[in-house]
């Protein structure tokens, strides 16, 4: 709620939105009236590491969260908000200030579809510690990432204290099952670590698939520890369905 004006008191007002101060001035009592606050801010915060070019069925992982965060953007300039975004690997890469209009809409799409990183690593937690400081008012912060990392609880925590925080988990099908296709070399896209690997032996397909579901669990009880909200998005999926079942869920 924020404040619109002053008025004359009126028998079954609340006292405790009287103005003292206009009181005592004009020697009549007068009330503050509130109105609610209709603007918002979204921020957007964008996942540009290495492991977002990951991709093997329809698109990979950097497509379809640019595809979300026009999505999200055009909705939130709708309803007249402003949107910002940043951009991040193991650091910040770059900030855009929340600001409203279909030009910086424009824009911040141009910059979704032909930003390039300077790093290739995965660093949430300071990015939400940049964010965390960066961000004065109150906003609708969507992060939008594979999440394959970790140790971000505490700079999370923080950020939905203060923020309406909402994870958007986009991961591929590969990412969470090995193909057997018998002997490959793997590599850590942002690392650039190598290993050979029997893709069709079925220990290493189960500790594969563990690997994942260990960062997809500490990611889900992360976001539930903090009282932020989840989704999560195979790049193969309708995101649109996945989207509209959130938010009327909420």
């Amino acid at each position: 709620m924020s404040f619109s004006e002053v008025r004359d008191y009126q028998v079954g007002d609340d006292v405790r939105a009287i103005d003292w101060n206009v009181t005592a001035r004009l020697n009549h009592p007068f009330i503050k009236v509130f109105e609610e606050e209709r603007e918002l801010t979204v921020m957007l915060l964008v996942d540009v590491s290495e492991s977002s070019l990951f991709g093997t069925v329809r698109q990979n992982k950097r497509s379809m969260i640019t595809e979300l965060c026009a999505v999200l953007a055009f909705s939130a300039i709708k309803n007249n908000d402003k949107v910002g975004v940043i951009f991040f690997s193991d650091g910040m890469e770059k900030y855009i200030p929340p600001k409203k209009g279909k030009s910086h809409i424009l824009f911040i799409i141009r910059e979704l579809l032909s930003f390039t990183p300077t790093r290739k690593g995965t660093n949430i937690r300071e990015t939400l510690r940049f964010f965390n400081n960066a961000a004065k008012k109150k906003s609708i912060v969507f992060m939008l990432s594979d999440f394959l990392t970790g140790d971000y609880q505490d700079a999370l925590n923080i950020a939905a204290k203060r923020h309406d925080v909402v994870g958007v988990h986009v991961y591929d099908q590969r990412d969470k099952e090995l193909p057997p296709v018998g002997l490959i070399q793997m590599q850590d896209s942002e690392t650039g670590a190598r290993q050979w690997v029997d893709a069709s032996d079925k220990q290493v397909q189960q500790y594969y698939t563990q690997q994942f579901q260990q960062h997809v669990q500490y990611c889900r009880n992360s976001f539930k520890k903090s009282g932020a909200d989840l989704i999560s998005i195979r790049t193969d999926e309708d995101y649109v369905r996945a989207l509209r079942g959130f938010f009327t869920n909420r």
